[in-house]
């Protein structure tokens, strides 16, 4: 792998006065680098990478893992990046707590999005603050607690399997089973009804938006969200209940979180729950048809084995990159280079779940691949808490949806499907299916 030095451009000033404008007004210091993601003589590539199979990894990854494993881009804001590609780099950096997520929520720091990120969220916190939060809602999701989860969240596919069945043939599995399903499970396992789902939709898709939303508007979805669970918060301090809200609720021991923070936490798993098990089933679904004996085998099977689920998660891109921004507080050694202090740096994990140097046949969807250490969940102290969980979801949701529909097929080619393109989580906007 090609030793890379980072030049020590740091995140770009946007334009005084506009702190939301993406700043333009001179080029950073780094060579022209033309190429897989778009980017004009003087100019670093634009981050997200240019791709026409949203549920595949942008391929424009793979010359940059190979020649510029750290390569400096733009960001959708016009603040500047270190992309981060190979598998080693990826593994090395989500480990090591000198690439802070606190730093990059600081006020002023490189961002992705229009809006800053929440700095008391569990997401964005670094060292004791985020061990404190992370040990007090970790019990939530052990793997003991989701095991027991298993026969309310196949029921939960069961039922939306069914109101898909009633709902007739060419059906959107989107509409009609992904979205639904995981906002039930991700609902029910919070202890929070969602009634309007197209208002809460309204609001995620505010909330996760990359630029399609204006700042005042992704604003007012994070008050409308917050003042959601807010409520819910404040009906379990009354009446105890044995959800994850109220469980934080009644917890008056050390761990104990403020009502601020459990609904901080409580708006990240909400959307984070929904949006990603969502686009990860559509996702699985969409790879799996354009693999139709791979498909065979899963329909005569009845449903996904535990490696189909590794090699699907590995396999499809639910993210445009797969990690949260990160700034480096200090310089930092990588496996492909050096990292200069105060360099924002964005992970690629869906690029280096495809490196041919950690997996066979990388861009090979294999569903009995055996040695599989994917970094779809992340790795390290941020290791995804819902992973367990997500990997329920999945396998749950094809084997409701096999076992009512043994014929399962997709009803328009995958290249007529249209895909969400303004946030950082890329699914079907609508998945057709028949039967």
């Amino acid at each position: 792998m090609p030793q890379t030095t980072v030049p020590d451009h740091r995140g770009r000033s946007e334009r005084p006065g506009d702190p939301e404008a993406p700043g333009r007004s001179e080029a950073p210091d780094s060579p022209g680098l033309p190429g897989p993601s778009g980017g004009g003589a003087g100019e670093p590539p634009r981050f997200p990478l240019p791709n026409t199979t949203p549920w595949l990894p942008a391929p424009g990854f793979a010359p940059l893992r190979e020649e510029r494993p750290l390569c400096p881009v733009r960001l959708p804001t016009g603040s500047d990046a270190v992309l981060v590609t190979g598998y080693a780099d990826n593994r090395a950096l989500l480990a090591d707590e000198r690439f802070s997520r606190a730093a990059a929520a600081r006020a002023g720091a490189p961002r992705a999005r229009r809006i800053p990120l929440d700095s008391t969220s569990l997401t964005t916190l670094d060292g004791a603050e985020h061990a404190r939060l992370r040990s007090a809602v970790a019990r939530a999701f052990t793997h003991r607690r989701v095991k027991a989860l298993a026969p309310v969240v196949r029921a939960e596919a069961d039922r939306w399997a069914a109101g898909l069945a009633r709902a007739g043939r060419p059906a959107d599995l989107v509409a009609g089973f992904t979205r639904p399903f995981s906002l039930g499970v991700i609902g029910g396992l919070l202890g929070v009804s969602v009634p309007d789902l197209p208002a809460f939709r309204a609001m995620t898709e505010a909330y996760l938006s990359v630029d399609g939303h204006t700042p005042e508007e992704m604003l007012r979805a994070v008050a409308g969200l917050k003042e959601l669970l807010g409520e819910v918060v404040a009906r379990r301090r009354a009446e105890p209940t044995d959800d994850v809200l109220g469980v934080l609720a009644a917890d008056g021991g050390a761990t104990a979180l403020s009502d601020a923070e459990i609904v901080t936490f409580g708006t990240t798993l909400l959307v984070a729950g929904y949006e990603t098990t969502a686009a990860l089933i559509a996702n699985a679904a969409v790879a799996l048809f354009t693999h139709p004996e791979q498909w065979a085998a899963v329909r005569t099977a009845g449903g996904l084995s535990p490696r189909a689920v590794e090699e699907l998660l590995r396999y499809t891109a639910i993210s445009v990159g797969g990690g949260t921004l990160r700034v480096t507080v200090e310089e930092v050694e990588l496996p492909g280079g050096t990292v200069p202090s105060g360099t924002a740096v964005q992970p690629a994990t869906t690029a280096a779940n495809r490196d041919p140097r950690v997996f066979d046949d990388p861009d090979v969807l294999d569903l009995e691949r055996a040695h599989n250490p994917h970094l779809a969940f992340g790795h390290g102290v941020h290791y995804c808490l819902g992973a367990n969980l997500a990997r329920l979801e999945l396998t749950a949701a094809f084997e409701a949806l096999l076992d009512r529909f043994p014929g399962l097929a997709p009803a328009e080619p995958p290249e007529r499907l249209r895909w969400e393109e303004r946030k950082m989580i890329r699914g079907p906007l609508a998945l057709p299916v028949t039967w």
